[in-house]
């Protein structure tokens, strides 16, 4: 069984017991979240079609833990005009734990 559910502003494709990485959440470590904005379900060929999201489906998942991502390197440069500027980025990330999926 698995779903397409939206959390974050992501479309994610999730199934029980896996664990997801999406932008930051608010929340600590161990709270348990639940997210109604369920797109599609399917339960061993049996597959529901929300339009947009199925009414009474949702998925429940716990913040396993918060992270950052791995630094992403932004270098400008002019040729032949001396110019260089380097910068980087390292986007706040949370690990989220699919405990469930009620259709």
């Amino acid at each position: 069984m698995y779903a397409i559910v939206n959390i974050a502003g992501q479309q994610l494709k999730v199934a029980k017991d896996q664990k997801v990485v999406v932008n930051r959440m608010e929340g600590e470590e161990g709270k348990k979240l639940e997210f109604s904005d369920v797109l599609l379900v399917d339960d061993n060929g049996k597959v529901k079609v929300g339009a947009p999201v199925l009414k009474g489906a949702s998925v429940s998942a716990k913040i396993v833990t918060h992270k950052r991502g791995d630094k992403v390197i932004i270098f400008k440069k002019k040729r032949r005009k001396g110019y260089q500027k380097q910068s980087g980025h390292r986007q706040d990330l949370t690990v989220l734990q699919i405990e469930g999926i009620k259709a």
